[in-house]
């Protein structure tokens, strides 16, 4: 049961990937807001509108794509997608031409 918890295939990554306008005061607040919340969810920053959760579980991944939904702004675009941990294993990520450090995945804290 321990090693199908830890199966590379049932771990999940949230992407949450956003274009919010920013024309006006009202919406540069809007999209602070929405930024704010997807951190306390435990998001992290990837790129510039392009934010990630790691997730044990796939049901897990479906709680925080919850949380994300209710939190939609009226206007703009927002993309959300789920990788296994077997494929987020496998980004190539660059600095320039330079091939950089790949993101670790954070450990997980069982509590009995």
């Amino acid at each position: 049961m321990k090693a199908d918890r830890l199966n590379a295939y049932r771990i999940m990554w949230v992407i949450v990937f956003f274009d919010l306008p920013v024309v006006t005061k009202k919406d540069r607040k809007i999209y602070a807001d929405f930024r704010k919340k997807l951190l306390q969810d435990g998001f992290g920053m990837f790129q510039y509108s392009i934010y990630l959760r790691h997730c044990p579980s796939m049901e897990n991944a479906q709680v925080h794509i919850k949380r994300v939904k209710k939190q939609l702004p009226e206007k703009g675009h927002v993309v959300m997608m789920t990788i296994t941990d077997k494929q987020f294993g496998m980004i190539e990520i660059f600095q320039g031409k330079k091939p950089a450090e790949p993101l670790e995945t954070p450990q997980q804290l069982e509590l009995f």
